[in-house]
């Protein structure tokens, strides 16, 4: 099957999770939730969604492997993996701020070849794969044209069990603050990737991350004409732990600005 097919085929599997999410919201209390670790929530939402996903999936591409937040399915495979997460934005779901998303990434041989990312609120689906270029809801999107950290809005993130290198990050946000039009911190890595990708923020960053957390919006950034790497400018964003995108003009400005706060 052509990664065009596979793409379109992904969407309509992500909307059918969002659309079991968003109805469980409406009735959702926090009895239901369990935590993994500290401030690292899950519930049964997670958990159904999650296997709606790998079961439609599973039939999508029978030989894939998957890697999921919640570990309904686990192998990995040489060639084809699935990484999903079922509800990136678990704690702003859990207390009702509507900023949460499917995240469901392709990768071939560790790269990822396609990517759909699709925010349940808004009914927002955003999608690419390797070659095709970024869509909102079949639109075509790019990334902004700010040239300046000063010209532009960062979102970010904090990790919720790292705080060992908490100070040198506040003071990295602290600079922001300062000297670009603000920070926004919206609660889900994936939205937060695609936000770069429509031109909504220029740059997004943090640290501490698993894989399904940024995978889809990795491809859907780079096919919008952006940059997405390490903290050190290298490639190991997917499952190295640490991330940093924009939409290309001001990312090293911002790595260096970065690395002068944060060295690694």
């Amino acid at each position: 099957m052509e990664l065009q097919n596979i793409t379109a085929a992904t969407c309509e599997i992500a909307k059918e999770a969002g659309a079991f999410i968003r109805k469980e919201r409406q009735n959702f209390n926090l009895s239901k939730v369990e935590q993994k670790g500290f401030n690292d929530l899950v519930s049964y939402v997670d958990k159904e969604a999650e296997k709606i996903i790998v079961a439609r999936l599973g039939k999508l591409l029978p030989d894939a492997g998957f890697i999921t937040e919640e570990g309904t399915e686990s192998d990995r495979n040489q060639r084809y993996t699935w990484i999903v997460d079922p509800l990136d934005g678990t704690t702003n779901f859990v207390h009702g701020i509507p900023v949460f998303s499917v995240s469901i990434a392709l990768a071939q041989e560790n790269k990822v070849v396609a990517g759909v990312v699709y925010e349940v609120n808004l009914d927002e689906c955003f999608s690419a794969f390797k070659g095709s270029g970024a869509y909102l809801n079949g639109q075509p999107i790019q990334v902004s044209k700010a040239s300046q950290i000063s010209e532009s809005l960062i979102a970010h993130g904090f990790p919720y069990d790292d705080g060992g290198k908490m100070d040198e990050y506040l003071g990295f946000l602290r600079h922001l603050l300062g000297n670009s039009h603000g920070l926004r911190r919206l609660g889900s890595a994936a939205v937060d990737l695609c936000y770069v990708a429509c031109g909504r923020a220029e740059a997004y960053l943090e640290y501490n991350l698993q894989s399904y957390d940024v995978a889809a919006g990795t491809i859907i950034v780079q096919e919008a004409g952006g940059k997405v790497s390490d903290f050190r400018g290298g490639d190991d964003y997917i499952f190295g732990g640490q991330i940093l995108s924009s939409n290309g003009l001001i990312h090293e400005e911002l790595r260096e600005k970065l690395l002068t706060y944060f060295p690694i």
